[in-house]
């Protein structure tokens, strides 16, 4: 039986399956979930050299990000599930170290995602959080992916 779900969202469809899955198991299990969303401000580092326009797009980002976790808190109380939200920013490190990270310090027992199944050459080129996650999960992992994902 699992307690402590940690969910990482970002807006996307398949992470909108991975959540709506995550909540439908806590529900079962009596459990709560975790809602992570990780803003990763390194892309922008490199294409905005205005400091003024860099804090507002990281502020628009933050405002998405609550606004997401706030959307799926909702969600999950419909369903009589619990859930915290939490917000992190890093630079230049990977969502999975991210998604690790918080697993161990909320004592989650697992983590439910989205993934978009990415094999071959978009796979390596554009890496994939999900099996880094799976890799090296202190907790089992449940990879959910979206009905109409492109694998390819």
């Amino acid at each position: 039986m699992y307690h402590r779900i940690l969910v990482p969202i970002d807006g996307s469809k398949t992470a909108a399956q991975g959540l709506q899955e995550a909540i439908r198991l806590a529900a079962e299990q009596k459990a709560s979930l975790h809602l992570l969303h990780v803003i990763d401000d390194f892309p922008m580092l490199g294409e905005l050299t205005d400091v003024a326009a860099y804090g507002n797009v990281l502020q628009t980002l933050r405002d998405y990000g609550e606004k997401l976790l706030s959307d799926a808190q909702e969600l999950a109380a419909k369903s009589g599930v619990k859930a915290e939200v939490a917000l992190r920013e890093v630079t230049g490190a990977r969502i999975a170290t991210i998604v690790l990270a918080e697993t161990k310090a909320t004592g989650c027992d697992l983590i439910v995602m989205g993934t978009h199944g990415r094999r071959g050459v978009s796979r390596l080129t554009l890496g994939s959080d999900a099996e880094l996650v799976v890799r090296a999960a202190p907790v089992p992992v449940l990879l959910v992916r979206h009905p109409g994902a492109d694998p390819a």
